[in-house]
C-alpha cells in the first residue's frame, strides 16, 4: 500500500520525501557500523594476537542477535508505531555506545563486544519498522527501484566501509572510532525526525498469550502462500552457501592465492565497486522484470562465481570472478526484498520480515560455525563446489514459482495465500 491517491501521478523516486530520509538515515548508520566493524576487528586481534576464537565472537556477537531477536522484532514493529519505534532504536544505540565507551576508558576492553551485541539487537527492531514504512510509503510501481537504491548504498559502503574504518582506527584510535559510530547513530534518529508522523492505529494492550498467537500468524502467513515458503528455501540454501564462502574467503586469499591476508580488503572493494554498478543496471530495468527471475538469475550465476572462486590459483581470474559475482548479487537482494513486500500484506510485513530474515542469518551462523571443521575434513575446492550447488538447489526452487502474479493487496488475491491477519 502507498499513501498516493487513486489516479494521483507518482512523483520521481529521487523526490520521495520517505524514500530521501530514510537513505540519509542508512548513510550515517552505514559509516557508524564500518567504523565499529573494523575498529573493534583490529583491536580485538591486536589485544588477543590474532587469536581466531575472540575474532569470530565479534562475528557471533554481530549476528546472533539477528537470529534470536528477529522474531520478536518482526512481531512487534506489527503493533508498535514504527517511526517512533526507528527514532528510539537509533537513540538508545547511541546510548548504549557512550555508555560502553565509559567502560572501555576506564579499562574494561572486553566490552567492546557490546557495543556491536547492542545495536544488532536493537537493529532487529528497527529494520522491520522501516520495511513496514518503505511498504507504506514507496508506490508499487516504483518498489523495486526503491530497493535498488538501497542496494546501491550497501554497494557504496562495501567500497568506502573498509578504507573509512582502517583509517579512522589506525589514525585516531578504538575509543574516538566507538564515539564515531554513536554520534552517527544520534545523527541518524535527528534525521528520522522528518518522516511523516505515525498513522495512530488503535490497537488493544496485549493479552496473555496474545503475542505468542501474532507470532505464530507470521509463521502461518509465510507456509500457507506458495512464494513465501519457497522464498524461506531459498533463504536457507543461500544462507549456508553465503556463510560457508565468508568465512573461508581469508583461505582462498592465503592458501589458493598466496597472497597475504591484506589482500582480502582489495577482493572486498573489487566485490563493492561491482554491486555498486550492478545496482545502478538492476535499478535501471528493475521494474521490467518479475522478482523471481531477478532472484533466480542473481541465484545461477552466484552458483558459477562460488565454484570458479574455489578452483582458481590465479588472482586475475579470481578477482574478475568476484567483479561478475558483485555485477549480479543485486539481483538476489532486490529480488527478496521485493518479493517479501509485494506478497506480504502491511498489517503483517514486519512478522513475516521476522520469520524470513532468520532463516538465512541462522543456516549463515550454522555454516560459519561448521566452516573450520569442513575445511579440516575437504579441500577448499570441495567445500566451494558444495557451496555453488547449494546455489543451484535455490535457483532451482524458484522455478515452481515463475508464474506468479503478486496480488493486489498482498493479502488474499494469490491462491493459497494466507488471509489477511485479524489484530484482536
Amino acid at each position: 500500500m502507498s499513501t498516493l491517491q487513486p489516479g494521483a501521478k507518482a512523483p520521481s523516486i529521487f523526490g520521495n520525501r520517505f524514500l530521501q530520509t530514510i537513505l540519509l538515515s542508512n548513510i550515517l548508520l552505514q559509516i557508524g557500523i564500518w567504523v565499529r566493524n573494523f575498529a573493534i576487528l583490529y583491536y580485538v586481534a591486536e589485544k588477543t594476537s590474532n587469536n581466531a576464537y575472540a575474532i569470530s565472537f565479534i562475528y557471533v556477537a554481530e549476528y546472533a542477535p539477528i537470529f534470536i531477536f528477529s522474531f520478536i522484532g518482526g512481531t512487534l514493529a506489527d503493533r508498535w508505531r514504527p517511526r517512533r519505534t526507528m527514532i528510539w532504536c537509533d537513540l538508545l544505540s547511541a546510548i548504549s555506545v557512550f555508555v560502553v565507551l565509559l567502560a572501555i576508558h576506564f579499562g574494561s576492553w572486553q566490552s567492546v563486544f557490546l557495543v556491536t551485541l547492542i545495536s544488532a539487537i536493537l537493529s532487529q527492531f528497527s529494520q522491520p519498522s522501516g520495511m513496514k514504512l518503505f511498504k507504506q510509503h514507496i508506490p508499487e510501481a516504483q518498489m523495486q527501484q526503491g530497493m535498488a537504491l538501497f542496494q546501491s548504498l550497501i554497494a557504496i559502503f562495501m567500497v568506502l566501509g573498509p578504507m573509512l574504518g582502517t583509517f579512522a582506527y589506525y589514525r585516531f584510535g578504538l575509543e574516538s572510532s566507538i564515539a564515531v559510530m554513536g554520534v552517527a547513530f544520534l545523527l541518524s534518529a535527528l534525521v528520522l525526525v522528518r518522516l511523516p508522523k505515525d498513522a495512530v492505529e488503535q490497537k488493544p494492550p496485549l493479552e496473555k498469550g496474545q503475542f505468542r498467537k501474532e507470532l505464530n500468524e507470521g509463521f502461518r502467513y509465510v507456509w500457507q502462500s506458495p512464494v513465501l515458503r519457497i522464498l524461506g528455501l531459498v533463504f536457507i540454501l543461500a544462507g549456508l552457501a553465503v556463510g560457508i564462502a565468508q568465512a573461508l574467503n581469508l583461505f582462498i586469499v592465503t592458501e589458493r592465492l598466496g597472497k597475504t591476508e591484506e589482500f582480502l580488503q582489495y577482493m572486498l572493494m573489487v566485490n563493492g565497486a561491482a554491486m555498486l554498478i550492478g545496482g545502478g543496471v538492476v535499478a535501471a530495468f528493475a521494474k521490467k522484470v518479475a522478482p523471481q527471475l531477478l532472484l533466480a538469475v542473481g541465484m545461477i550465476v552466484g552458483a558459477v562465481c562460488t565454484v570458479i572462486v574455489g578452483f582458481s590459483t590465479s588472482v586475475p581470474v579470481t578477482l574478475v570472478t568476484q567483479f561478475v559475482n558483485g555485477l549480479v548479487f543485486p539481483c538476489i537482494h532486490i529480488g527478496i526484498s521485493t518479493m517479501m513486500l509485494k506478497w506480504s500484506h502491511e498489517s503483517i510485513v514486519g512478522r513475516v520480515s521476522g520469520v524470513l530474515n532468520p532463516m538465512f542469518i541462522g543456516m549463515m551462523v550454522i555454516s560459519m560455525l561448521f566452516a573450520g571443521a569442513l575445511k579440516d575434513a575437504f579441500s577448499l575446492v570441495a567445500i566451494y563446489a558444495g557451496a555453488g550447488i547449494l546455489f543451484v538447489l535455490g535457483a532451482l526452487s524458484l522455478m515452481t514459482i515463475m508464474g506468479h502474479k503478486a496480488p493486489e493487496t498482498a493479502s488474499s488475491g494469490e491462491q493459497g495465500a494466507a488471509p489477511e491477519p485479524h489484530m484482536h
